[in-house]
């Protein structure tokens, strides 16, 4: 997936990422990106190297992931219809959140400032 695939207001408006799953779980995390002006677009964060009961990735697609991570940058992919954002590991933390929709950030083009997290406890 090509992050120009994404909505434009992406790289041009404040914009809230909540989690709609909590991060405990598993290795896929569902989300939706918010904009001000009740813009939707979903995006799941995914845990590329989690392999039980079956691996969620093609190695191909794991290795992309993890060549990704390693220059700074995500991996997007489509993962059950739905765009994903692929990190290198098995699970999540509140850390890899943010630090994954960063990327998503540089990768639409945005400044990682208009950028907000949002995580039900």
């Amino acid at each position: 997936m090509d992050p120009f695939d994404l909505p434009d207001w992406l790289g041009t408006e404040q914009v809230t990422w909540a989690a709609t799953s909590a991060l405990t779980s598993g290795p896929l995390v569902k989300g939706v990106l918010e904009g001000p002006a009740g813009q939707r677009e979903p995006l799941d964060l995914l845990a590329c190297d989690a392999a039980y009961p079956k691996p969620l990735l093609a190695d191909d697609e794991r290795r992309q992931a993890h060549q990704a991570w390693q220059f700074g940058e995500v991996l997007l992919i489509a993962y059950d219809e739905r765009p994903a954002a692929a990190m290198p590991g098995s699970r999540f933390d509140a850390n890899d959140a943010c630090e994954v929709i960063r990327r998503v950030a540089k990768a639409v083009g945005a400044s990682p400032a208009h950028f907000t997290v949002a995580i039900a406890l």
